[in-house]
């Protein structure tokens, strides 16, 4: 389990169009926003991934960086890129299924067609979002087991104002008994 304050699992792959992504070398000044999503055949994903990119330059006006995150191959997320216009998001691919699972996201089995009819792969992460701060630490967590009922990106920007306006800290840190 990932816990706030610690440090996250290295991540580093393939982007589309912008090399290699790698986390511990992002310049966010406040943070990286990490979004990995399930990928083509979900088409909750693309509306998700929509807003985050209608938002990526609000994120960027304060200091935080973005990236949506798949297991798809390189081909499928070109066409997850295309389908929603992607113009100043970032789109990482090949996430590899034990990375995925370091990350704490649930892995899934494909179970055919999607209501788009766009074919599930044999095995794809579930979502989720992290902000990492620049040190590599992690500062929010929200992951899921199911498509359904994601945190909204909006909301992610005001508490981001808030969270830099009254210096905020990290919560859920806490290991010891209980």
């Amino acid at each position: 389990m990932l816990v706030p304050t610690q440090k996250t699992p290295p991540l580093a792959l393939d982007t589309l169009g912008h090399g290699r992504f790698d986390l511990a070398a992002e310049t966010g000044d406040f943070a990286t926003l990490v979004v990995f999503y399930r990928g083509l055949h979900c088409p909750i994903c693309a509306n998700y991934l929509k807003e985050l990119e209608r938002l990526t330059p609000d994120f960027n006006e304060r200091g935080v960086t973005t990236i949506a995150i798949s297991s798809d191959g390189e081909e499928r997320t070109r066409a997850m890129a295309e389908k929603i216009e992607a113009k100043t998001l970032r789109f990482a691919h090949s996430l590899p299924l034990q990375l995925a699972r370091d990350w704490g996201l649930s892995i899934s089995t494909g179970i055919g067609k999607t209501s788009i009819g766009i074919e599930e792969p044999a095995l794809f992460s579930e979502p989720g979002i992290f902000l990492v701060k620049p040190d590599g630490t992690l500062y929010y967590a929200s992951v899921q087991t199911m498509p359904f009922v994601r945190p909204h990106f909006s909301e992610l920007v005001g508490a981001i104002d808030f969270a830099k306006t009254k210096n905020y800290p990290a919560r859920g840190a806490y290991t010891g008994a209980v």
